[in-house]
């Protein structure tokens, strides 16, 4: 029986003075990264990372130079064709009730779909939002999700411009904005760093999120905190994370597929900083305890401690021979592969 083989998944943007952008891919319990380049342009730039729920085979990413979609779960890629080959994708995101329609999120502020698991796409109307925030970089869409309780209503967190959502898959908009608005009245609310406003940091969106478990419900993570509309983004209110972490900077939010009722968020204490730390809820957003420190050590251990009892994996060297091998012989890969995204994002 061959054992089933996960893999985390990191995508990377070079700084200015250093580091390299790409792709990159580790095997639980393994300590070395592969670099993915199999048909990407050199120095690619990856903003998104998507494993396809059905088939952890397939891997689409977004980066500076379009959308591609990796086979052998990333051994090769091949680039997507997009109406703009080269758009700048910042987001994907798989239908969870027809997982052959994907959509991705681009900067400027757009949307694509596919109703053929990637092979062809369409530019949806432009959303028509106004420009309340004058950045140093155009809006970018950062995160899409579909609201598995009704397929057709799709929503979309940008930065640095709010929400919006679609109740037809993509053919229409509506701004979401406009509660999160009256948060920016408040002094706690009110930041700003490189535009004209202090609205930036409500409007600052960089993650959003449905669950099967909260019907019509939306989850936003921005610059200010954690949000949720129970409302299908008319309303907003604060979940008020601060209760439970000192870091309250939203970076990321995941609904766990294992347990709807489970949330994943990733929190800072600010746009700039080397601090930070991994959230779970698992009563859909009401209370939060951290969950990377002590669990993530505890998995890795074992998992190590797993790979080196097995005679063919024992000590560095045999490790280094079996890794490629495993990757020609499993045949399956648990849906549970992670996957880390790092942008430059505010």
């Amino acid at each position: 029986m061959i054992a089933e083989i996960s893999y985390v998944y990191a995508g990377t943007v070079r700084s200015a003075d250093r580091g390299r952008g790409g792709i990159f891919r580790q095997m639980v319990g393994d300590q070395r990264w592969e670099a993915l380049t199999d048909g990407l342009p050199e120095g690619t730039a990856v903003h998104a990372i998507t494993v396809h729920p059905a088939n952890p085979e397939v891997v689409f990413i977004g980066t500076t130079k379009g959308a591609f979609r990796g086979a052998n779960r990333g051994g090769r890629w091949e680039r997507l064709a997009l109406p703009d080959p080269e758009a700048d994708i910042w987001s994907i995101t798989v239908d969870p009730t027809d997982r052959t329609t994907v959509y991705a999120g681009c900067g400027p502020v757009g949307v694509y779909r596919s109703e053929d698991d990637g092979d062809h796409w369409k530019k949806m109307p432009d959303p028509g939002l106004p420009d309340r925030v004058h950045m140093t970089f155009p809006c970018r869409v950062m995160r899409l999700d579909v609201d598995p309780t009704h397929p057709d209503d799709l929503y979309a967190c940008i930065e640095a411009n709010g929400t919006m959502r679609s109740r037809d898959r993509g053919e229409s908009w509506e701004d979401c904005t406009q509660d999160l608005l009256r948060f920016a009245e408040q002094e706690k609310y009110k930041s700003r760093i490189v535009s004209q406003t202090e609205i930036e940091g409500m409007l600052d969106g960089h993650a959003l999120a449905c669950s099967a478990a909260a019907p019509g419900t939306v989850f936003l993570a921005n610059r200010m905190g954690l949000f949720r509309s129970d409302d299908r983004g008319a309303h907003w209110r604060d979940i008020e994370v601060g209760r439970f972490s000192p870091l309250t900077y939203g970076r990321d939010l995941r609904v766990s597929p294992h347990d709807r009722k489970v949330l994943y968020a990733a929190l800072s204490p600010a746009f700039s900083s080397s601090d930070g730390g991994i959230f779970r809820s698992d009563d859909v957003g009401k209370t939060w305890k951290r969950f990377d420190l002590a669990t993530l050590s505890r998995l890795l251990a074992r998992r190590r401690r797993a790979r080196s009892s097995r005679p063919e994996t024992a000590g560095n060297a045999g490790a280094s021979r079996d890794y490629p091998r495993a990757l020609a012989t499993a045949t399956r890969s648990p849906a549970a592969d992670i996957s880390l995204r790092q942008s430059d994002g505010l």
